[in-house]
């Protein structure tokens, strides 16, 4: 593979974990910035409960901008039917139904059970099939905590293959595996990205949500790129981490994920200093929360060529 592609989830994902709330006129700009940058897909909200996260309770505003930037992908993640229909109505490309694969995690995070959570994917399914063939955005369902949960512990792996039939046999597109609590290694990517592909199909799983709990971020990501994935969530300035998981720390850095595959030759269609440059707006509207990532600290090394122009 010559190119990847960053689903830039600090919108969402980093947002949910800062006790400040952004202004909206700031995710606006921060969000144009990053597609600016290159970024070619961006989670930029979650529609649940503005009682229960209110970083999030202008999410469909923030949605609707995004879907005026020519080019850009809008992701959002959603807890129910409910928070689907929200997302279709404000334009989302894609839609994102988390599913715990800790039975306690999912209580404690969407409040359903497993059951309950593939009653929703089929009802989100359904929803889905309803609308104009051109106007159907991707669904996929995270096998979040896939790799162990602060409150379970390590998981079945049959849990997490049932999991994973369950949701796409529910109507979900494909399946994204979740590292929510920095459980994971190397070995362990590897060997889960085969068992689900042996599940589901190849072609169903192309993307990795990975946390740099214990600083195997990056380790991690190689690991899941040289097993095919081809689709990789990180976060500007390594901003994140689940309210419900405890001790749940930040995503992957984006600037540090990005740096990683161009030296490697990897395209990501991302200018590096334009992203650097987006980590003003995190500073001006969160300065209390710390700001992470060894590239942005360091600066490029001197002659650095990006993948783009090693190709050309």
């Amino acid at each position: 593979m010559d190119a990847v592609l960053i689903s830039e989830v600090g919108p969402r994902d980093g947002l949910q974990n800062c006790k400040a709330v952004m202004p909206t006129a700031a995710k606006k700009a921060w969000i144009s910035a990053l597609a600016e940058a290159g970024l070619k897909e961006i989670e930029v909200g979650s529609f649940v409960s503005p009682k229960l996260l209110p970083q999030m309770a202008d999410t469909a505003e923030i949605a609707r901008h995004a879907c005026g930037i020519d080019g850009l992908a809008v992701a959002v993640l959603v807890p129910n039917l409910k928070g689907a229909q929200l997302a279709v109505e404000a334009g989302a490309h894609k839609i994102t139904l988390p599913m715990s694969v800790s039975e306690t995690h999912s209580l404690r995070n969407i409040r359903r059970t497993h059951d309950q959570v593939i009653e929703e994917a089929h009802a989100i399914s359904e929803l889905i099939a309803s609308l104009p063939e051109d106007e159907r955005p991707d669904f996929e369902g995270s096998l979040s905590t896939a790799f162990g949960c602060t409150l379970e512990g390590p998981i079945d792996e049959k849990i997490v293959l049932r999991c994973a039939e369950r949701l796409i046999a529910a109507g979900c597109d494909e399946v994204g595996l979740s590292d929510t609590t920095g459980y994971a290694n190397p070995r362990a990517i590897r060997h889960l990205i085969k068992a689900v592909r042996a599940e589901v199909g190849a072609d169903r799983l192309t993307g990795v949500h990975l946390h740099n709990t214990r600083g195997l971020g990056l380790a991690n990501a190689l690991a899941a790129f040289e097993e095919g994935i081809t689709t990789f969530d990180s976060s500007l300035g390594g901003l994140g981490g689940c309210p419900t998981a405890p001790g749940a720390s930040g995503n992957i850095v984006t600037e540090d994920l990005v740096f990683m595959f161009e030296s490697m030759g990897v395209a990501t269609g991302v200018d590096l200093d334009r992203l650097m440059a987006c980590r003003e707006f995190l500073e001006r509207a969160l300065p209390e929360e710390p700001l992470y990532g060894f590239t942005p600290l360091a600066g490029l090394p001197l002659g650095f060529r990006p993948a783009a122009t090693e190709a050309a």
